[in-house]
């Protein structure tokens, strides 16, 4: 262990080698815990300090290049985002993008043709077109040229000058060349798109044909064409990124302001009513997951009436559309039923353990009682951490959104009447794609990692200091009065701020690039798996389990050296390499005497967490249930990332303050046994409670004595 810690955190014989006085007491100059410190772990701290204005920069990048409206709108042959105010004409309230020419649809649609649907004649309009009952309608280009009609009174014609064309413009538009086209096929406005349903009007077709008008293509690919390019991977993963844009007041009360609520009354609790919450944390967990698997279930459409809906606003019953959304509900929602099985049987196998975990948390309560100002520290961390993800989540949907519009180099024969020329022009036909250089997503992976880099450093930090107030009030029980800093918290994180920043930045990369290494390795896994057409075997799945398994066991290891690696770090002052070996070397040597009352603390500190981030996902859940975020402008294509980002927030969050309750019970575990080792197997300084905790029929002493 390289020597005692009493000259460090006690007041007993070897503080003289400290300077103590006399009585063997550390001097004043040193007093609890404040003994000759410096900084320790430096160059990670710059390597942090880099990081972070490397991750400024990145930002910057994404908010000069992004715009978050190319995540939800298309673009139109002009290469325009639809719903852009800025655009030429101004289409602010022009959001859904229409194919002018089914010809090009059902062209783009065939197996061998090099006629992509991105370059195929698109227009932005408020809704999507019908067919006429009794005639024909017309969807006419942006009004320009010889057409003296200003955008407003193009839309209150519903989009129609056919009337004022003249004979050329008129035969080139029978030949499905524009200015103005035939709206033969009924659409619905599926995610700001109008997909088409391959039923052309009879009538409409009827009298497009006694005009004299081209044949048009009434094939099924029509329909599917464009179902296919709403559902691309691409696509979806863009709407999912607008969801978590327009469902931003959802993430500030289900990810923010709830979870704060409910820790605090949840550590209050603790404080006053620590007999009943283990049973009361374990029934409410399980009836939380049950509850979300239900909402899951009813999205999916499989219990009830209410399942999700691609369409956006009215269209005909008898259509029914699906996407790639629903049938990521039914793979969340089949997930939720296996957690609900496993979370009632794991119930039932701790029940036995329960009286154990009150014990646990009397210890814990009694702390919080003596140190009064850890209940309310904990907002601190919490206001840093909301301000960075308002500031990340920003930077986000605009790096998602940062692609080059360039317009597509098509090898095809198409041609459309220009009417800012006057005539038919058949060399500028290709549209316009968003397309996105390797550095983008160089640029989002490193915005990612940065989240969760930034994210355990500031849980770090809030856990070391927690940890050098609780260690404060364990050594020095004898004389509280006189030996606790003058509010502890703050000379704690006084030391934290002063010494080891770079420690804590130190453990927290390493967390980091761990769970970064799992989730590389998992995306190549999947890669590969889809890339291979050959069937897995047994080994293989087998092999797969196993090294994802041995991942998860190293990551849990590594989050728990860490967290026992800052209690020692607040308490000796040491750097993050030293600290983890005295932590480990202590609990190695003690692991009979703490394993049981650990473990069972940490299980129900979990469920805990798990139960305030399953309650904000619920109620995000029931918020975008409502009429705002199924219609109009602010509808979501999916309930699934809301809440997923909202459980996440509250996770965090509840981290944040449940670790007042977690990193008091370890510090407290962790101080004991330096204070038994220091002291031939009796503990000295130990809470009476902690004791009585630890003994338990008397293991206490013949453990003590067997060692």
């Amino acid at each position: 262990m390289g020597g005692p810690l009493g000259a460090i955190i006690g007041r007993y014989p070897a503080a003289a080698a400290s300077g103590g006085n006399e009585d063997g007491r550390i001097g004043g100059d040193g007093g609890i815990i404040r003994h000759n410190r410096k900084c320790r772990d430096l160059v990670f701290l710059i390597i942090f300090i880099a990081f972070w204005v490397a991750m400024i920069v990145n930002s910057s990048f994404g908010f000069n290049q992004g715009n978050p409206l190319r995540l939800m709108y298309g673009l139109d042959y002009k290469g325009n985002i639809c719903g852009n105010r800025h655009a030429d004409p101004d289409l602010r309230e022009l959001e859904v993008r229409y194919w002018l020419n089914p010809n090009q649809v059902y062209q783009s649609g065939l197996k061998n043709s090099q006629f992509d649907l991105a370059d195929a004649k698109s227009i932005c309009l408020m809704e999507c077109p019908i067919p006429s009952e009794d005639g024909i309608n017309w969807v006419c280009d942006y009004p320009e040229g010889d057409i003296r009609l200003s955008v407003d009174d193009w839309i209150d014609r519903d989009y129609d000058y056919y009337e004022y064309l003249t004979t050329e413009t008129m035969n080139s538009s029978l030949q499905l060349q524009g200015p103005c086209y035939p709206v033969i096929f009924p659409s619905v406005n599926v995610y700001w798109s109008c997909q088409f349903i391959a039923r052309a009007s009879n009538v409409s077709l009827k009298q497009w044909q006694q005009m004299g008008g081209v044949d048009i293509d009434e094939n099924i690919m029509i329909d599917k064409t464009i179902h296919r390019a709403i559902n691309s991977p691409s696509a979806v993963l863009k709407r999912y990124m607008a969801d978590i844009w327009k469902a931003g007041p959802v993430l500030v009360v289900c990810g923010g302001i709830l979870p704060l609520f409910l820790s605090i009354i949840w550590l209050l609790m603790i404080r006053h009513f620590v007999a009943g919450m283990t049973w009361i944390t374990v029934i409410l967990f399980n009836a939380l997951v049950i509850s979300v698997a239900m909402l899951y279930y009813r999205k999916a459409g499989w219990i009830g009436s209410d399942a999700l809906s691609v369409v956006i606003g009215e269209s005909d019953p008898y259509v029914h559309i699906s996407g790639r959304e629903i049938n990521h509900l039914h793979v969340v929602a089949v997930l939720m039923t296996i957690v609900m099985i496993i979370s009632f049987l794991s119930s039932i196998a701790i029940v036995r353990r329960l009286l154990i975990a009150t014990s646990v948390l009397k210890v814990a309560a009694k702390v919080i009682g003596e140190v009064q100002a850890l209940i309310i520290f904990p907002i601190l961390p919490y206001v840093i951490l909301a301000i960075f993800y308002v500031f990340w989540f920003s930077a986000a949907l605009h790096l998602f959104s940062s692609g080059q519009i360039l317009k597509n180099d098509c090898n095809v024969n198409c041609c459309s009447f220009d009417l800012k020329s006057n005539k038919v022009n058949c060399d500028n036909c290709c549209g316009y794609s968003i397309h996105y250089t390797p550095h983008i997503g160089i640029s989002i992976l490193f915005h990612l990692f940065g989240c969760y880099w930034a994210t355990q450093f500031i849980i770090a930090c809030s856990s070391t200091v927690i940890a050098g107030s609780v260690a404060s009030y364990y050594w020095a029980r004898g004389e509280i009065s006189q030996e606790i800093p003058f509010l502890p918290v703050f000379s704690s994180m006084k030391r934290l701020l002063r010494y080891n920043l770079g420690s804590v930045a130190l453990g927290s990369l390493i967390v980091s690039i761990v769970e970064w290494v799992r989730f590389i390795l998992e995306a190549l896994r999947r890669r590969i798996r889809h890339g291979d057409p050959a069937p897995v075997t047994c080994i293989e799945k087998l092999m797969s389990t196993s090294s994802q398994c041995c991942l998860g066991c190293i990551d849990w290891t590594i989050k728990s050296v860490n967290r026992n690696a800052y209690i020692m770090i607040a308490i000796t002052g040491k750097g993050f390499n030293r600290a983890s070996a005295i932590a480990t070397g202590l609990i190695v040597n003690n692991i009979l005497r703490i394993g049981k009352v650990n473990v069972i603390g940490d299980v129900i500190l979990y469920l805990g967490k798990l139960c305030v981030s399953l309650f904000c996902a619920l109620f995000a859940f029931l918020m975008l249930d409502t009429h705002k975020y199924k219609s109009a402008h602010n509808k979501i294509s999916s309930p699934l990332f809301p809440v997923l980002v909202s459980w996440g927030l509250g996770y965090v969050v509840a981290t944040l303050f449940f670790a007042v309750v977690e990193m008091s019970i370890d510090t407290i575990i962790l101080s004991f046994c330096q204070d038994a080792e220091e002291h031939q197997g009796t503990a000295q300084y130990a809470p009476p409670l902690l004791m009585a905790t630890l003994d338990g029929q008397g293991e206490m002493q013949r453990l003590t004595q067997g060692s």
